[in-house]
């Protein structure tokens, strides 16, 4: 069952050093105030997970916290690289990277292989690509009814999973509408879960199409406005591309980006006086 708290005591209690962990969110919803709380608490060998590595995973690898990661798109939405994911690649600086990389439809079918606690997925795909060439873990397989060849990939299983929604209600159930990835999937496949919202209300009042996570499949609920900025969160605020943008210069280089690190993440330790200076800047 959820509980309600902190994101720091969430982090300090659900996340352990060596963990994977899936963060996701498509677009908005993506939660960046729980990465800026786990660079904060330097949790580090962090296998990271997410299907479209972008800033937040950005930072995470700029700050030493990953030891491998597990994507199938990189870069900074509309503008460029990932200089701190470049870095790291081809320089091994602050630390080496592990890569695996696969296709979105092969990550959001083994997402949806752990959430029904299957051991793999099939789909059709990959066949005629490069990535099975890199990426031991993406198999073919025959149909025993047809004999196709199939791809297969292994299920993905999170140690925690970690992602932003609209509101929760005081019982810890979750609300989130809009653009939907993969959160629910994530939330179900993973042993343990931290959900931030932007408010907890008596009544989730959910709309039609609306996902609704329920309370027993989630480890804790915290109360974060603002939380997936620079990201939006449908209803309640836009899509900062100004910021994106910036970020191309900021984490281009490493003193710049661990300068704008220090000031901004680690500086505050509070994500709206965070979120503020941001605006005014």
């Amino acid at each position: 069952m959820a509980e309600l708290t902190s994101l720091k005591q969430a982090v300090s209690e659900l996340i352990r050093d060596g963990d994977s962990l899936a963060m996701e969110g498509f677009t908005h919803l993506i939660p960046s105030a729980a990465g800026h709380e786990i660079v904060r608490q330097h949790k580090t060998d962090l296998t990271l997970i997410r299907m479209t590595p972008d800033l937040i995973y950005d930072q995470l690898i700029g700050m030493g916290c990953a030891r491998k990661m597990v994507f199938s798109w990189g870069g900074n939405p509309g503008v460029g690289s990932l200089y701190r994911f470049r870095d790291a690649i081809e320089n091994g600086w602050p630390r080496a990277l592990e890569i695996e990389e696969h296709s979105h439809a092969g990550m959001a079918n083994a997402y949806v292989a752990g959430a029904s606690n299957l051991p793999f997925a099939v789909l059709r795909g990959y066949r005629g690509s490069g990535l099975p060439q890199v990426n031991p873990r993406i198999k073919f397989i025959d149909c025993p009814f047809t004999g196709e060849k199939l791809a297969a990939v292994a299920a993905i299983r999170p140690d925690v999973a970690v992602v932003h929604a609209q509101k929760a209600d005081r019982r810890g159930n979750v609300l989130l509408w809009g653009i939907v990835g993969v959160q629910k999937e994530a939330v179900l496949a993973a042993k343990r879960s931290i959900v931030t919202v932007e408010e907890i209300v008596d009544d989730l009042g959910a709309p039609p199409n609306a996902v609704v996570l329920p309370s027993w499949v989630i480890s804790a609920v915290c109360a974060v406005p603002g939380g997936a900025y620079p990201s939006y969160a449908h209803g309640y605020y836009g899509r900062d591309n100004n910021f994106y943008k910036a970020w191309e210069a900021i984490s281009r280089t490493r003193d710049g980006f661990r300068a704008w690190m220090d000031r901004h993440v680690i500086g505050t330790g509070d994500f709206a006086e965070f979120r503020r200076s941001l605006i005014k800047a």
